[in-house]
């Protein structure tokens, strides 16, 4: 019998009722780049684009079982976590994870509508428990700020700071994604102890639902192909740019960034 004909990814997420973020966002990106998507459901969210109306995080041992299942039966290239709503849940995960797993982690504490993903013991325990352990961590400005301990980051300098502080965590690289600046082209830093990649790309004039989930999960989808971090963010970036620009609208028009199957936006 033959094997696995494509590379096997796994997202360890909250779900998305409006399906712009987070589990079902993960899904779609990996199956657009021709990724075999499985998914450890951490939490369910009642949300879309305008907000969130409710949350309810899984017990911690529903979240130990599907990484169970999913590890017994999948030759998992690489792991990305978005919403781990507690240290609990954070905890679960690194006990879960195989040993030296290909990891991306993209610390979600608050959702792009304002509503808070994260409660406040989980900073702490994200970086003590899961951070050292990652390939890549894609925390945006605020999260980077958090994570850091700086003040708020305004610019290409506290960025460059603020994910020197995170890479003295112990991941092999740290993005910091810039979106969230208030002017310029959408730049986001890629560090590394070899140096640093400056990714520029569009700045659109809306907002969009779900970005930095796309982000993060097209790199997880690269670097199960083999890339290196360096090379997997590059692509990330381009593809996430292309996801941005194409955005699925609500009946009130409100957009998610929306991965196309099959594009080859990013390659």
């Amino acid at each position: 019998m033959a094997g696995p004909s494509k590379p096997c990814v796994c997202t360890i997420a909250g779900s998305d009722s409006g399906g712009g973020a987070g589990i079902q966002a993960d899904l779609r990106t990996f199956a657009a780049l021709g990724a075999w998507g499985t998914s450890v459901v951490t939490a369910v969210t009642a949300q879309n684009p305008g907000g969130i109306l409710g949350t309810w995080n899984l017990p911690e041992e529903a979240v130990a079982a599907q990484l169970a299942a999913v590890r017994s039966a999948f030759p998992v290239g690489a792991w990305k976590t978005g919403m781990l709503a507690t240290p609990g849940i954070i905890r679960a995960v690194a006990a879960g994870l195989p040993r030296g797993a290909t990891l991306v982690v993209d610390p979600v504490m608050v959702a792009t509508s304002g509503g808070r993903l994260m409660d406040a013991e989980g900073p702490a325990a994200l970086a003590e428990l899961l951070i050292p352990l990652a390939a890549v961590v894609t925390p945006n400005i605020s999260e980077a700020a958090v994570l850091a301990g700086t003040g708020p980051v305004t610019g290409l300098g506290g960025m460059r700071e603020a994910a020197g502080r995170i890479l003295d965590l112990g991941p092999v690289a740290v993005v910091v994604k810039g979106g969230d600046l208030p002017a310029g082209p959408a730049t986001d830093l890629f560090l590394d102890r070899s140096g640093e990649l400056v990714l520029e790309g569009a700045r659109y004039p809306y907002a969009v639902h779900g970005s930095g989930c796309v982000f993060s999960a097209a790199l997880t989808a690269f670097l199960a192909r083999g890339m290196t971090p360096r090379e997997a963010a590059r692509r990330a970036k381009g593809f996430m740019d292309g996801a941005l620009g194409r955005p699925y609208r609500d009946l009130r028009g409100r957009g998610s960034a929306d991965p196309v199957e099959g594009s080859t936006s990013g390659t």
